[in-house]
């Protein structure tokens, strides 16, 4: 979540001050692409992440002794101020996502996508970057789909949204996290201080967990988007 929220604020930068104007436009269409992935996909997983906390002291007997309740209660507002994740999910796919037919997301995916085929002969960098790579592929074959979906029924994007919103911001965080992983590797190779050894390692462990157990959800989401809009389009609302 840290990485995409500073990749994304790096992007406004560029397109409030970067000399060219071209690169400022680019810069712009992304951050707009992703200030709604960062604001719904990063409350959710804060949230959820809070109640994992709260499971972990929970087992322990210790709960509001460590303010993991506190922070429980705290997170929920962020998911709902400043427009739901439904509300962000919305301007994504309605607003961002189709302004454009989808060209600032191909942009980056295509940019992603080079990046992480990078070679390498570290195999756990290599099973990271290929995990990457293919939700990364996966993300762009469902919003092609999606567009194309919505151009036949409006609706049925509305009806998957929050889904896809979550199916990107899963898929983006991936890469990056891949992107620490590559950047811990180099930094490894070139013999760091004992001091940052554990840092750099830790990225490393990091984003082999998510890619074993994070971004999985990633076919689950993306499944949904595919197919799930149906069953809320033709839904009978006095039987809900």
């Amino acid at each position: 979540m840290r990485y995409l929220g500073l990749y994304t604020a790096a992007q406004l930068d560029l397109g409030a001050q970067h000399a060219d104007p071209g690169v400022r436009a680019a810069a712009r269409a992304r951050g707009d692409l992703l200030i709604p992935i960062v604001k719904g996909w990063c409350t959710e997983t804060g949230l959820e992440l809070c109640s994992v906390g709260v499971q972990v002291h929970g087992g322990m007997g210790f709960i509001e002794e460590t303010g993991a309740a506190q922070s429980l209660r705290d997170a929920r507002i962020g998911t709902i101020y400043e427009g739901t994740t439904g509300i962000q999910a919305a301007d994504l796919i309605g607003r961002k996502l189709a302004r454009d037919n989808g060209a600032a997301l191909a942009a980056l995916l295509s940019e992603v996508s080079t990046e992480l085929q990078a070679s390498t002969s570290d195999p756990s960098l290599q099973l990271i970057d290929d995990a990457a790579a293919k939700a990364a592929g996966r993300l762009g074959d469902v919003a092609a789909d999606l567009l194309l979906a919505m151009e036949r029924d409006p609706a049925h994007g509305g009806a998957v949204a929050v889904a896809f919103l979550k199916l990107a911001g899963l898929t983006l965080g991936g890469w990056l996290t891949a992107r620490a992983a590559r950047q811990a590797t180099l930094a490894l190779a070139r013999g760091s201080a004992d001091a940052d050894r554990d840092f750099l390692e830790a990225k490393r462990q990091t984003a082999l967990f998510y890619m074993a157990q994070i971004l999985p959800q990633t076919l689950g989401l993306a499944e949904i988007v595919r197919g799930g809009a149906r069953s809320v389009l033709d839904a009978q609302p006095d039987l809900l």
